[in-house]
């Protein structure tokens, strides 16, 4: 019977966390671009897909366990087909690990992917917001109020503006979510002795940098403003000397948009 514990190189104590950081650590360090397409690391990189597989899995790890303790397993080697010399069983093995092997390849790249995707879903709403919040303080347009709008008018940015806000909203929480860790998680782990979390930021640092992002956007809009008198330049009476209620209410609505379209180009790749 194989040892999975010495396969990833952790103990029989690890962490659900643990065991997934090996894994992924292994899989790097053994992944096909860095070795060549060597067919040992192939094996290799099958044999830590089936422990993984096993252990990162509650339920199969709980039964493992048992069936592991009953024969009282030390090491790696076993007297099953997998260490027969037969020839038979070698194309079988062969077999087996070149399909473990795509498994992990494709597991990997969907991971990455998904990743990928989820980090660009929190990116470009967050640039747009500061994009579009630059822009209309430069600009401070002030169409909202004018004599030159109706009601309705006014009713569809109210509109777009409460479903821009919810949307950014949805998306930071999302990314709060995925990409960083509570404070409380940090006083946890020392008190319980678990181990520390493994993202970069906490939710009150990235907080902090997406009100300061939009405070120096909104500084740095009105300053370039102020100095180069764009007022003056296009339509006068469209435009304030000073911020009115549209620097508030265009931001939400432009990062809908943009949102809105980088979903759709998701979606046409996929």
């Amino acid at each position: 019977m194989v040892n999975y514990y010495e396969t990833l190189k952790v103990s029989t104590k690890a962490s659900k966390t643990e065991i997934k950081s090996a894994y992924r650590r292994l899989a790097r360090k053994l992944h096909p671009d860095k070795n060549n397409g060597s067919e040992q690391t192939a094996i290799a990189f099958a044999q830590i897909a089936e422990a993984y597989e096993i252990l990162g899995n509650p339920k199969q790890r709980s039964a493992y366990d048992k069936k592991l303790n009953a024969v009282h397993v030390t090491n790696g080697n076993g007297d099953s087909v997998f260490a027969s010399a037969n020839s038979h069983a070698q194309r079988w093995r062969q077999m087996i690990y070149e399909h473990r092997y795509n498994e992990i390849i494709d597991r990997m790249i969907a991971e990455e992917r998904k990743e990928s995707q989820a980090l660009q879903k929190f990116l470009f709403p967050v640039v747009a917001l500061f994009v579009s919040t630059l822009t209309v303080s430069i600009v401070r347009p002030n169409i909202f109020f004018s004599d030159y709008v109706g009601t309705l008018f006014r009713i569809i940015v109210v509109s777009f503006f409460v479903v821009g806000v919810i949307h950014i909203v949805g998306r930071v929480r999302e990314a709060f979510d995925r990409f960083t860790y509570d404070d409380e998680d940090i006083h946890e782990s020392i008190l319980d002795e678990t181990e520390l979390p493994s993202r970069q930021y906490s939710r009150y640092q990235m907080t902090a940098m997406l009100i300061g992002g939009l405070v120096v956007c909104f500084g740095v809009g009105l300053t370039i403003g102020y100095f180069f008198q764009l007022k003056s330049v296009i339509e006068p009476y469209l435009f304030s000397s000073f911020p009115q209620i549209d620097v508030l209410m265009y931001p939400p609505i432009f990062v809908l948009v943009v949102d809105a379209m980088h979903s759709i180009a998701l979606k046409s790749e996929a």
